[in-house]
């Protein structure tokens, strides 16, 4: 078991190592170039058809553009933004996040693409409904002989959307937050609670489908992110004086790696690592390039393509370039992040607490929870999508039922094999989503030029 336990772990650090970071960032950066940063000139419109300008009800698909972007991000908006920066910090001082940025900018043309992709090539589940992601764009876009690509996305994704370790870190926080401090002491059945009452919200949620998914999403997600800013906002009000210093550290670190480990040596040095450390940590908070969110954007009501390829695109900008430089920002200008020996939500923990001593820890706690508990929606329908593709539609409801026992596994057991196959098989669906990408960007491409021409045309005319 120790061997097996070893390997895990070494197949997770390979999965989400240089290879992966070379397709992820390299596609990305290609992807850019080709499009001669084309989806970038038009942020503008992507907020028009985000706020429902364009919405037709009579469209093909499940959701609105709104309710499938926070279908989407109910995925990435969690502990990767609270903790995952955290430990970006702890590990590679504040310089970190400026690479965390360059990875947000570019996972935001890769969410481009593949979500484009998702809409331009749908596909037909066993029971006749229009579906998107990569294992359609797939098969409809380069044919029946790529479908072993397809059938290893989907394998990757019926086990890498398993929310084992998720729930395992909201427990954590829970713990630490907030039954440690108040004298609970923490044990198999306090565990076991915790786990139950996510299985009876993830269960109330997941059985309505994508809709209801979709519903929930749209309301929980922004309220929480305006929350979370509300937050960061007092506690940067309250260090405002240290605020510029901070913003301008982030930059000039980022060439200078003075906080990271001299032992750690990338590219010939210290600098190289930060680079890997930072865009790796950028790269795990957004997913752009995985494959998750076409899922979720495939589902949209719309017949243009490039127009959720737009919406997408605001992702990562959101989770990243937002969610993540608040929680930087909080962690830096409080000084806990030289002063603590915390690491990860702990350590974000201990800056909401320094800022705000009453309310900031639970404040936080409440923020990582709405994200934690929406990303159980959202993962159940990934997993569920993957489990029709390879199995029929009609099996759907079987996932649910292991997707909720693997609920339960994760809040009682800290099982650190089947996180460690968890993480490393998620990251593997980056293989078959970036290679089908990068061989059909030419018809998105194209699709974006007739569709640019068509807009300036309209807007023309008005």
């Amino acid at each position: 078991m120790r061997e097996l336990d070893q390997l895990l772990r070494a197949f997770s650090g390979l999965a989400w190592g240089l290879p992966l970071l070379i397709i992820l960032i390299g596609g990305g950066l290609y992807l850019i170039i080709r499009s001669r940063f084309l989806p970038f000139r038009y942020l503008g419109h992507a907020v028009q058809v985000l706020r429902g300008k364009y919405d037709d009800p009579n469209d093909p698909g499940q959701i609105t553009h709104f309710q499938a972007l926070t279908t989407a991000l109910s995925a990435t908006v969690g502990m990767g933004n609270i903790s995952g920066v955290a430990v970006a910090i702890a590990v590679g001082g504040p310089g970190a996040v400026f690479w965390m940025w360059v990875s947000a900018v570019i996972g935001m043309s890769t969410k481009y693409f593949t979500s484009t992709l998702a809409i331009l090539y749908r596909g037909k589940d066993s029971e006749g409904k229009i579906q998107g992601g990569p294992m359609y764009f797939i098969t409809e876009g380069l044919g029946k002989q790529w479908k072993p690509l397809a059938v290893f996305f989907s394998f990757c994704g019926l086990i890498g959307a398993l929310p084992v370790f998720n729930v395992n870190q909201l427990t954590q926080a829970i713990n630490d937050i907030m039954l440690k401090p108040n004298g609970v002491e923490i044990s198999l059945f306090s565990n076991l609670v915790i786990g139950s009452v996510l299985v009876v919200l993830t269960a109330v949620v997941i059985f309505g489908g994508i809709k209801r998914i979709g519903s929930v999403a749209s309301r929980l997600v922004p309220s929480m992110v305006i929350l979370y800013f509300v937050l960061v906002a007092v506690i940067l009000i309250s260090n405002v004086d240290v605020l510029g210093y901070y913003f301008k550290l982030i930059i000039t670190d980022a060439f200078t790696a003075a906080y990271f480990p001299e032992d750690k040596p990338f590219l010939g040095g210290v600098l190289g690592a930060l680079i890997l450390h930072g865009i790796k940590r950028g790269a795990f908070s957004n997913e752009a390039g995985i494959g998750t969110a076409p899922m979720a954007h495939g589902a949209a009501k719309t017949d243009e393509p490039v127009r959720e390829g737009l919406v997408a695109m605001l992702g990562p900008a959101i989770d990243t370039l937002i969610v993540c430089t608040l929680t930087a920002l909080a962690i830096l200008v409080t000084g806990v992040w030289q002063t603590s020996d915390a690491n990860g939500v702990s350590l974000t923990a201990t800056a909401f607490e320094d800022a705000m001593p009453i309310f900031g820890k639970y404040g936080l706690l409440l923020c990582i929870s709405v994200f934690s508990i929406s990303s159980l929606f959202s993962y159940s329908y990934y997993g569920t999508k993957c489990m029709s593709y390879l199995f029929g539609a009609h099996n759907k409801k079987v996932y649910h039922y292991f997707y909720i026992a693997s609920i339960l596994i994760g809040a009682t057991t800290t099982l650190d094999m089947m996180i460690n196959l968890i993480d490393g098989v998620f990251a593997l669906m980056a293989i078959p989503t970036m290679t089908v990408t990068i061989i059909l960007a030419p018809k998105v491409i194209a699709a974006s030029k007739d569709y640019f021409i068509k807009l300036k045309k309209e807007q023309d005319h008005e």
